[in-house]
């Protein structure tokens, strides 16, 4: 559920087999429903990371862009060194 600190939030209604397109290089489709059950596939470039919630880091469930910009950061760092 989104809460008012996640900011706007677009959603849509999609049917076995129905697609959104992210931008010119993100695809999601609806692959499977079964059970309250959705799977998705999803195409991207290597380069795009993609992640489950619950895999994150606990501080980073709620806004995994943060992850994402720690993430550059600590590359950068690094590369820096």
């Amino acid at each position: 559920m989104q809460t008012p600190e996640d900011g706007p939030m677009l959603v849509l209604s999609r049917k076995l087999g129905e697609k959104i397109y992210i931008g010119d290089n993100i695809c999601i489709t609806v692959v499977d429903i079964d059970r309250g059950k959705i799977r998705l596939g999803i195409e991207a470039p290597r380069e795009v990371p993609i992640y489950r919630q619950e895999l994150l880091p606990m501080h980073h469930q709620h806004h995994p862009h943060h992850a994402e910009t720690q993430q550059g950061q600590n590359q950068n760092l690094s590369a820096a060194s």
